[in-house]
């Protein structure tokens, strides 16, 4: 998708990375949560909806486990029998009776097979059937957030968008998100099944033998240590691992965007030190916190396994002793390995959790941004005025360590004027733009559409009155067709077609091997740019506004496509009320006000002849235009 949020004056035509916004901030940090339980609690309400399926996931998920830890001392019956049949033929032998087969019981034994294959069937069918439900659920709570997540980012002014990068909002509607959903996916499930398995391991083994119990508990402590120890470490680097992750994105993103600049000036060496850079800054997090969460498990299993030595040690005693049968010694180290399972399943769930609270912090933070409100006080409505649009005393500035832009702003627009307003680069141009759309709200004054004050209408509402076309052309991937068409999407074919040769797009496209359903890539680099201009102001025509703001975009095209540019806007700006960002002085000479700024201020008003006579700096400015044949883009 090709777009370029230029939200203030910004009005070169040269191509450039994507805009760091008016504070230039980087993306938000990913932290360690700040609070565990608060938003663990939350996150698990979006799935209260589902509650019902969580029951039976988790009672699915408690009988897998149970017949799965059952298993282990059935089949100890078998190697019992067997054991049993091999010692009573041995003892048989030694008393000089002839055997020809060892006396076991083998149709027991197959029935205990059957038994523990059958259970082993139930364990998998339950643990398929939890896992399944468990994936829709997961997969529907995720759903959920995302759409919420995008439904805020609609809502939200265009400051967030000023002051996030881009890598990193794209890093939290997708990292994070898929964070959230694998952790809900797989890590909630087994970290019930790992606590029913560790309590029912547990109970089992001291159904056994208590003896034997209290040597394979003798590692919990030592686990827990470990645990304790290593894994708040581990989460510090996943944090500090996420936010360098947010910040390699939003390099790479605006790398890509501005290979011809990055190319044409020759800073291919320079960019790549730089990511190299954030990319060591990348890796050192990453293998700190994969390294030191890795350290757990070899950890756990040195423990498990000298445990393990103990336990078969002291059973084989118990054996020799007649205190214990050599089926439930076998069943016990069974035991023993699933005890240690779940102690180290929980054990890497921690980072996992701890990875997982933290992106579903980051989420809900774009989640709890503040919206842009319509305050709908109902102020009084002027119906005595012919005005169009009215500025009046606005004050507005976009943040305080920039200073107040407008400061004494009044401007009154009738009906079908063209309003054109000029002045160097940064003078606040496209700051009336944005307040005309109320991308941004003032902070004094008001500004009224035919009477009523903007602030009480819908944005939506007042958005309907305008069109734009602006000098960075934003197309999306699709068809041409498609992207006429996203002017007015109730709009028929023929009035489509209609707007496209009104803006002298017609001709060009159907030259084209695919005609209106060529597909535009990503930047829609395969059409000229001089073609992009005039799809956005067929896009225009067939939404048919009211009110028009032009950005003109005709300094870096050939001279006839210039010339089909501007006699597209002169058809498209008949009738309507317009209002003109000109770079061109040459371009708005019949324009029936001109606005002249200079530091977020109206230094001059009046017509074209006005302001030529009174010899101010209109007049430098169009002298100066035209003396040295430059464009003040």
């Amino acid at each position: 998708m090709a777009q370029n949020n230029s939200n203030k004056d910004s009005e070169s035509t040269t191509p450039t990375p994507a805009p760091r916004g008016p504070r230039g901030h980087g993306p938000g940090l990913v932290e360690k949560p700040k609070n565990f339980w608060k938003t663990t609690k939350r996150l698990m309400d979006y799935m209260s909806d589902r509650m019902v399926g969580l029951i039976f996931v988790l009672i699915f998920a408690i009988v897998s486990v149970i017949f799965q830890i059952r298993t282990p001392k059935i089949l100890g019956q078998a190697t019992t029998e067997i054991f049993k049949g091999v010692m009573k033929g041995s003892a048989d032998q030694k008393a000089g009776i002839k055997i020809n087969n060892l006396p076991i019981d083998f149709q027991k034994i197959v029935n205990i097979i059957i038994v523990v294959a059958l259970m082993y069937l139930a364990s998998a069918i339950f643990s398929y059937l939890q896992q399944y439900i468990m994936t829709l659920i997961s997969q529907r709570t995720v759903y959920k957030l995302r759409r919420q997540m995008k439904e805020k980012m609609r809502k939200v002014p265009i400051l967030y968008y000023d002051t996030h990068n881009n890598g990193d909002i794209m890093s939290r509607a997708v990292n994070d998100m898929d964070n959230i959903a694998n952790t809900l996916q797989q890590s909630l499930t087994q970290a019930v099944t790992s606590t029913v398995q560790f309590f029912g391991t547990l109970f089992m083994m001291l159904t056994i033998s208590w003896q034997l119990t209290l040597i394979a508990l003798v590692t919990i402590p030592v686990s827990l240590i470990i645990v304790g120890i290593v894994a708040p470490r581990s989460q510090k680097f996943f944090a500090a691992q996420q936010k360098s992750l947010g910040l390699l994105n939003d390099q790479v993103e605006e790398n890509y965007a501005g290979q011809q600049v990055l190319k044409s000036f020759d800073r291919e060496k320079d960019t790549i030190n730089k990511f190299e850079v954030q990319n060591e800054k990348y890796y050192q997090s990453a293998w700190k916190a994969q390294f030191i969460s890795g350290v757990i498990m070899p950890l756990m299993i040195f423990l498990n396994n000298i445990g393990y030595v103990f336990v078969a040690v002291l059973g084989g005693i118990q054996v020799a002793q007649g205190s214990i049968t050599l089926g439930n010694v076998q069943a016990f180290l069974q035991y023993t390995n699933q005890f240690s399972q779940p102690i180290s399943q929980l054990a890497n769930l921690m980072n996992t959790i701890q990875s997982t609270i933290a992106s579903a912090e980051r989420v809900f933070a774009v989640i709890d941004e503040q919206e842009m409100k319509d305050t709908n006080k109902n102020r009084p409505i002027e119906n005595n005025t012919d005005d169009q649009i009215t500025f009046e005393h606005v004050k507005f500035g976009y943040n305080q360590e920039e200073g107040t832009l407008l400061k004494d702003y009044t401007l009154h627009v009738k009906k079908g004027q063209e309003v054109a307003i000029v002045g160097p680069t940064g003078a606040g141009k496209t700051t009336i733009i944005n307040l005309l759309e109320r991308f941004y709200d003032i902070q004094g004054g008001s500004i009224k559409l035919n009477g009523k004050d903007t602030r009480d209408i819908k944005r939506e509402d007042l958005r309907s009155h305008f069109a734009m076309v602006l000098q960075d052309t934003w197309l999306f991937t699709g068809t041409i067709y498609d992207n006429i068409k996203y002017g007015r999407e109730n709009a028929s074919r023929d009035e489509i077609i209609a707007a496209a040769k009104e803006a002298h797009v017609d001709d060009f496209v159907r030259k084209l091997p695919e005609g209106y359903d060529t597909i535009l890539n990503e930047s829609a680099s395969n059409i000229s740019q001089g073609q992009r201009q005039l799809l956005t102001i067929a896009r225009a025509f067939l939404a048919d506004p009211e009110i028009l703001i032009l950005d003109e975009a005709t300094s870096s095209v050939d001279t006839r496509t210039e010339v089909q540019i501007q006699n597209a806007m002169n058809k498209l700006s008949k009738g309507r009320t317009s209002f003109v960002v000109a770079h061109r002085l040459s371009t708005i000479q019949s324009a029936d006000n001109i606005i002249v700024m200079n530091h977020g201020s109206i230094v001059e008003t009046g017509t074209h002849n006005e302001l030529l006579k009174k010899n101010g700096f209109y007049a430098d400015l169009y002298n100066s235009q035209f003396n040295d044949n430059v464009s003040f883009d």
